[in-house]
């Protein structure tokens, strides 16, 4: 760790500490397993302590290591800057990330703008399309494990549950795995707090249930092969239609939701396919990452915001430049007079 300066604590996650440091000049002799750092740059340093040597590395830890080594860098997904031994463990350092979602929303002192939404969703979107197409799964989205850098970017982190996939379903998985996927979220942005929010198992799939309906071999013909199908029965109920669900939303929004939301697995849309749907080129237009809540942990000083006119998503042809742009003061001083 002489190569780094501690600055103070991030968190704590499942398996270390979490701290951001500052990659200072290395010593003479000092082996990393993997590094892409610079002197001088801002990380987040997750030190992962074994337990009993003989047990080895947790899998979560090789899991992390190897999703994020098997793609290439991504702007929207967390990068792994570097891995070394430490101790009786090792540390994974990740470029730096200011903030996540959750925080984004519990502070927001009222439900998103519809363009932040978009924008989020937008990233969000984009970076489980990659991964997929790098055959990786996530299986822990949640906005906590989606980091906010200062400038807004969003970016997919945490892939200890992550797995590699065979396109062509042949390799089995555990189904002891929770998640929140991308219509969970989408819904979590547009009302301000969970919508399926259950403090276990089965409160969970009450509250699922109470709006989604009570799935039937009809509506999810692969229900019965459910390895823990017929354990436990739900009374019948009747879905709840989404605009009952989230009043305030749009057309638009509720019928990507509604792709989300769907029982049968293979019957949700694709992230690549949700990028395109029409929710994403009506206005208001997806907010630029600069327009966002700037985000702070929690007891840090807050940031200061970007001056600037609210975002104007109409468009037109015959507007000056100047006006147009997200703040016509930088480019004043640049505009030759008459």
């Amino acid at each position: 760790m002489d190569q780094y300066c501690i600055l103070g604590r991030i968190g704590e996650g499942a398996h270390g500490i979490v701290f951001k440091a500052k990659h200072v000049e290395p010593r003479v002799g000092w082996h990393c397993l993997l590094s892409v750092l610079q002197t001088g740059e801002i990380v987040a340093l997750k030190k992962v302590a074994l337990r009993r040597l003989e047990d080895g590395i947790p899998n979560q830890a090789l899991r992390e290591i190897k999703a994020l080594q098997e793609m290439e860098d991504n702007q929207y997904v967390v990068q792994l800057k570097a891995v070394f031994p430490h101790g009786a463990g090792f540390v994974l350092a990740f470029e730096f990330m200011l903030s996540d979602l959750a925080e984004v929303v519990r502070h927001a002192q009222r439900p998103l703008a519809q363009a932040q939404v978009k924008s989020y969703l937008q990233m969000l979107l984009k970076g489980v399309a990659f991964c997929h197409a790098n055959n990786i799964v996530h299986r822990d989205l949640k906005p906590a494990n989606l980091l906010i850098s200062a400038s807004g970017q969003l970016k997919i982190a945490d892939f200890g549950l992550a797995r590699v996939f065979s396109p062509d379903g042949s390799r089995l998985y555990t189904h002891q795995v929770a998640t929140r996927a991308v219509g969970c979220i989408m819904g979590e942005l547009l009302n301000g707090s969970p919508l399926f929010p259950g403090e276990n198992d089965i409160e969970q799939l009450c509250c699922v249930l109470r709006i989604l309906g009570t799935p039937s071999p009809q509506v999810w013909p692969e229900l019965a092969e459910l390895p823990d199908y017929n354990k436990i029965s739900f009374k019948e109920q009747a879905p709840v239609p989404l605009e009952e669900v989230l009043p305030d939303a749009s057309p638009q929004a509720l019928d990507l939701l509604g792709q989300f939301l769907l029982y049968p697995p293979h019957r949700r849309i694709a992230a690549s396919k949700a990028l395109l749907h029409q929710y994403f080129f009506t206005a208001p237009l997806p907010a630029h990452p600069s327009e966002l809540p700037i985000p702070q942990r929690p007891g840090g000083p807050a940031p200061k915001a970007h001056p600037g006119p609210p975002h104007v998503h109409d468009f037109h042809v015959d507007q000056p430049l100047e006006e147009s742009l997200l703040n016509p003061e930088l480019i004043w001083p640049f505009i030759p007079e008459g």
